[in-house]
C-alpha cells in the first residue's frame, strides 16, 4: 500500500492525501507537480525513475488505511540531483 507522503522532498510543500499535485516513482520517493515537472523534468533524483500522478485514496479509505505523517525533505533541494 502506498505511504502517500505527506509533502514534497524538494520544496517540502503540503500533499494531502487528496492533492492532485502529488508525483511519484516506484519507490514512493515524493514531490510536487512543479518540482516534478520544472526542477527535476520528470525524474526522480533518488533512482532515476519517471514521476507520475499519485492515486488519490478515497476519504472512506483513509480511517483504515491513514496517509503518512513522515515527512522526507531535502534541506539542499534537489536542483543539484537534477543537474
Amino acid at each position: 500500500m502506498l505511504d502517500l507522503r505527506p509533502n514534497c522532498e524538494c520544496c517540502n510543500r503540503d500533499l494531502p492525501p487528496e492533492s492532485e499535485l502529488a508525483r511519484i516513482c516506484t519507490f514512493e520517493c515524493t514531490f510536487c507537480a512543479d518540482c516534478a515537472g520544472t526542477v527535476l523534468k520528470g525524474i526522480c533524483p533518488n533512482c532515476t525513475g519517471n514521476l507520475v500522478a499519485r492515486p488519490i485514496r478515497p476519504a472512506s479509505k483513509l480511517v483504515k488505511f491513514p496517509a503518512s505523517t513522515k515527512r522526507v525533505f531535502k534541506a539542499e533541494g534537489c536542483a543539484s540531483a537534477a543537474e
